[in-house]
């Protein structure tokens, strides 16, 4: 399968070259217009367990790498990462389904890819001489999960880039004491948006060409690489076969899947699925207050000039919705030029508009919603009082939407995404109305939250506790390719 620039149809790559470069040079990302001849239905996954489904999956999306290599990746990304023999298991709350993407080993499902991709990455790198260094801006979940997976990997580095202050007590402290000989971690000034954007300009710069002469290349384990995007493709297949395992849908009948995002990469795999043939009515969009994606699904017209709002659910605190553009490319039907112009618009001026039948295209499959952190309290209030479940705040927002769908007549699977126990306080005070006394750290949140509920934490996340901080810098957005200069001396 060869892979290309959204931007332009030239200088097209294969799969190993795609993910170990991240994104392409020209700014654009990686797609294949293979994909929708690559059918791969349920009848075709009847029976499978969740790596069996992983490896027909990864051997249509990642065609170059062998049997072996997925197979022995698979293998040891999945076979004892994972609470839930699952891995991904389906759930019901109510009238709706979740898909529990938090049984990993950082309880987030940036686990589900982040265990994958180092696989894929030391297969590519395999006799080949060359080293690389993740550069990553996070919201807060991709940075642990990123870290956990890299962690000591021969030949790769990683730099971890979150916004300071901006994600929540236990995602600081996963970052934060995270340790490994060829990690390195820094908060930047700014919101994520500043992060990510300035990350996007250092793929761009003269570093990525000064790297590339000392050997050394300059890739992402953001969603915005490839080999990021396809582990998470997995899941939506396997969530479906569930369903008619249990009898809660009839084979090759269509569902809704309702997906919390703010950079519209986990709502983009399912996409993939989508076009290989896996049956989705809709793919419900659920945001929260920086609600860009459900200003442009509904009007066309998608404008970051808008106040940046700090909210409780800080992983989709994000007002550039960078895989946007791989959904945008195949609405327009691959139309490189066009998708060019509209980034090129998003960068200098802001905003961009879609109209037309691509526009419609798109309002077929993908339908919205968001809540404000007042709505989002509510629903975490109304899950744990009427329906039993804890959930964390991106998981509620995308739930809160699911339940005001206006068409209820097919199943829903609302994607969640993160353990309560990585927002505590914030779950603490939605169910009880009030912060603790003297508003103290996370661990007292931990600790009410879990005897308000008698829920334990997750382990990895009650162990932070007694984990020493190792990384407490903090630079400006300018700052940042020093950092990872210094991060790539001392890695290699």
């Amino acid at each position: 399968m060869i892979y290309h620039s959204t931007r332009s149809l030239e200088n097209g790559v294969n799969a190993r070259e795609a993910l170990l470069k991240g994104l392409c040079d020209d700014g654009g990302l990686y797609v294949s217009d293979e994909l929708l001849t690559c059918v791969l239905t349920p009848d075709m996954l009847k029976g499978l367990t969740y790596r069996e489904t992983a490896l027909r999956v990864f051997s249509v999306l990642l065609s170059d790498f062998t049997k072996t290599e997925l197979a022995e990746g698979i293998e040891r990304a999945y076979a004892d990462n994972f609470a839930s023999v699952a891995v991904t298991p389906v759930t019901r709350v109510g009238d709706e389904f979740l898909l529990e993407l938090h049984h990993g080993p950082t309880s987030a499902f940036k686990d589900v890819a982040l265990c994958m991709l180092p696989q894929l990455m030391s297969a590519a790198l395999k006799d080949t001489g060359r080293r690389v260094m993740i550069a990553t801006a996070t919201s807060g979940d991709t940075g642990k999960a990123a870290l956990s997976g890299f962690m000591n990997v021969p030949g790769i580095g990683i730099t971890v880039f979150y916004p300071h202050g901006k994600v929540s007590d236990i995602q600081y402290l996963q970052m934060a004491t995270q340790e490994g000989r060829n990690v390195a971690v820094a908060a930047v000034e700014g919101n994520f948006d500043d992060v990510q954007s300035t990350v996007k300009k250092i793929f761009a710069s003269d570093l990525r060409q000064e790297l590339a002469d000392e050997g050394v290349e300059l890739s992402s384990a953001n969603s915005i690489n490839i080999g990021r995007l396809v582990p998470q493709v997995v899941y939506y297949f396997d969530a479906y076969r569930q369903l008619v395992e249990a009898n809660e849908v009839e084979q090759g009948a269509k569902v809704d899947f309702c997906v919390p995002t703010g950079n519209f990469g986990d709502v983009l795999a399912g996409y993939y699925a989508y076009r290989m043939g896996l049956p989705v009515r809709h793919f419900i969009v659920a945001s929260n207050a920086n609600n860009v994606l459900t200003d442009f699904l509904t009007t066309g017209v998608y404008d970051r000039n808008r106040p940046f709002v700090k909210t409780i659910t800080p992983s989709m605190d994000i007002l550039i919705s960078s895989n946007l553009e791989r959904m945008l490319y195949y609405a327009s039907e691959g139309d490189t030029a066009l998708i060019a112009r509209l980034m090129e618009n998003l960068r200098n001026e802001g905003v961009f508009r879609v109209e037309g039948e691509m526009l419609e295209r798109i309002r077929s499959l993908f339908k919205c919603g968001w809540a404000d952190d007042a709505e989002t309290s509510a629903m975490i209030r109304e899950a744990w009082r009427k329906d039993g479940r804890l959930v964390d705040p991106h998981t509620a927002v995308a739930l809160k939407v699911a339940r005001e769908r206006a068409d209820r007549s097919v199943p829903c699977v609302v994607l969640s995404t993160a353990s309560p126990f990585k927002f505590c306080r914030d779950v603490y005070i939605a169910l009880t109305g009030r912060p603790l006394e003297g508003d103290p750290d996370g661990f007292a949140y931990m600790d009410a939250l879990s005897g308000l509920t008698s829920e334990n934490a997750p382990a990895p996340l009650a162990g932070l506790r007694s984990m020493p901080v190792l990384h407490k810098a903090v630079v400006r957005p300018e700052g940042m390719a020093d950092f990872i200069r210094a991060a790539v001396a001392r890695a290699f």
